[in-house]
């Protein structure tokens, strides 16, 4: 009798336990119970510019929808990858505009980016080790010739780089996850002998290299801005008329597993995350597939970075080539580290289909797994720049020096309909369109709140059923717009 009774009490306790695990589930599901849709909009040729442009529309049960309606379906039951943050670089060429500033308009720029109730809310950044294209001129932080690395100096970052990097962190609350990528190794260290135009890194000095990155983490976490990771190589497949190196895939993989890995965990920065590739969506699943079949290699990679340039042959953008990434290696992370519209021109501020090539972009992206977002760079001049080969180039926002003044481009607006909106830790959320005309992707944040973005390319103004469940509201969309919408 003695041992039924003690089962009896188990089995209850039991049923107990996983009643309460059932209420815990029933009450982290998301329902739209309660709850109204508010519309925040961004519209080529109105005054729409992440604007509340409709607000307390409540859900209604709906039926069947007929092939006749548009639609976006959104299924909160099924979630994916967690999103890390949306931000841009912060090279040397937009700390050199941004020094030219009033201080008033200092402030400004660092509200509109950084602060997310004011702002778009960045909450991501990315930085070169020593000097990119987007520099005034090519440098380093050793003298020629210093193997030994005796003379690493990081003062040239002091004057402009890193004063602005504080200001974003503090703009930020404080807290700003930054990378940081190497463009190239210094001259002595490569094949050509140059900085610019490509050239690899010499066997000789791959232990230097990669003992080069944990000086630069020591140098600037000493100044108090904590490196959250690097990239091993920007572009290691393009011979640039700027700063570049190339690596194989093969030549990736070894000195990540031989040299780099290694050195970085001698150092102490096993907690430092290491990004592979920094290059294009073409090439990105044999560069993933070399590196992290290779369990040597992969145990020191956190994931992939990419950018989207590689329409420069002709193509459309190898979105798909994201999602076999994922596939393949869902352990591993995706990220994309850089994108700008490319080709400056002094009377294209306002040219719409830029910003339409962001939303495009970070809408396939996430929806092919991407857990964040990196623009390039986060402010330039009138001109396009400085850049110290003319590769002049747009970014969201530009000053021009002559007058003071700040210019907001459409992607600036592009880019906050997912920074402001998707905070970090959010879950991407099963979405879809039932008609191509309509771009869309959704994120539940922390707080509950579910993020759906819908963008339209055409030239019509849009009606469609956002669908929850068996719920739905009804909204339409401009021509040539993005909405968040927020619920």
């Amino acid at each position: 009798m003695k041992y039924k009774a003690l089962l009896v009490t188990l089995l209850l306790v039991l049923v107990g336990c996983n009643a309460k695990e059932q209420t815990k589930v029933v009450k982290n599901q998301f329902t739209t119970e309660g709850k109204s849709v508010t519309v925040y909009s961004t519209a080529k040729d109105t005054d729409l510019k992440l604007s509340e442009s409709d607000s307390k529309i409540s859900f209604q049960n709906s039926k069947q929808p007929v092939e006749t309606e548009t639609c976006v379906f959104v299924n909160p039951n099924k979630t994916f990858q967690t999103f890390f943050g949306i931000g841009g670089a912060i090279t040397d060429a937009s700390a050199e505009v941004f020094a030219k500033l009033t201080k008033e308009k200092q402030e400004e720029l660092l509200k509109a980016y950084y602060d997310k109730e004011d702002g778009i809310g960045y909450t991501l950044a990315r930085t070169s080790i020593h000097s990119c294209d987007f520099s005034s001129g090519s440098y380093t932080y050793v003298s020629d010739e210093d193997k030994e690395l005796k003379t690493f100096d990081i003062s040239h970052d002091k004057e402009f780089r890193i004063p602005l990097i504080k200001k974003a962190i503090t703009a930020a609350g404080g807290k700003l996850p930054l990378y940081a990528s190497p463009w190239s190794p210094p001259a002595f260290m490569k094949s050509n002998n140059h900085m610019l135009k490509g050239g690899k890194l010499l066997p000789d000095y791959y232990e230097s290299w990669a003992l080069y990155y944990t000086k630069f983490i020591k140098e600037y976490e000493k100044e108090g801005m904590p490196i959250w990771g690097i990239t091993i190589q920007n572009e290691p497949m393009a011979t640039q008329t700027w700063e570049s190196c190339i690596y194989s895939a093969e030549e990736e993989r070894d000195f990540l597993k031989n040299h780099l890995g290694p050195v970085m965990a001698k150092a102490g920065y096993s907690n430092k995350n290491i990004v592979v590739w920094d290059h294009n969506r073409d090439l990105i699943s044999r560069r993933a597939s070399v590196i992290f079949d290779d369990p040597e290699a992969a145990k020191y990679a956190w994931g992939t970075g990419f950018h989207w340039y590689e329409s420069w042959s002709g193509g459309t953008e190898m979105y798909k080539n994201i999602g076999n990434v994922n596939e393949s290696y869902p352990d591993k992370k995706l990220l994309f580290t850089e994108g700008c519209a490319e080709s400056f021109r002094e009377n294209g501020y306002q040219t719409w289909k830029n910003g339409e090539r962001y939303g495009r972009s970070m809408i396939n992206d996430f929806n092919y797994g991407t857990v964040g977002w990196t623009d390039w760079n986060i402010l330039l001049d009138e001109n396009g720049g400085p850049n110290h080969v003319g590769n002049f180039c747009f970014a969201p926002v530009h000053a021009d020096t002559k007058t003071g003044d700040i210019i907001y481009t459409p992607s600036y607006y592009y880019i906050g309909h997912f920074s402001k909106f998707i905070r970090p830790n959010a879950k991407r959320v099963s979405t879809a369109s039932s008609r191509s005309a309509l771009l869309s992707t959704s994120f539940l944040n922390e707080d509950g709140k579910m993020v759906t973005v819908v963008m339209n390319e055409t030239g019509e103004k849009i009606s469609y059923k956002l669908y929850i469940n068996l719920d739905a509201v009804e909204l339409e969309i401009e021509p040539r717009a993005i909405q968040s919408i927020v619920y």
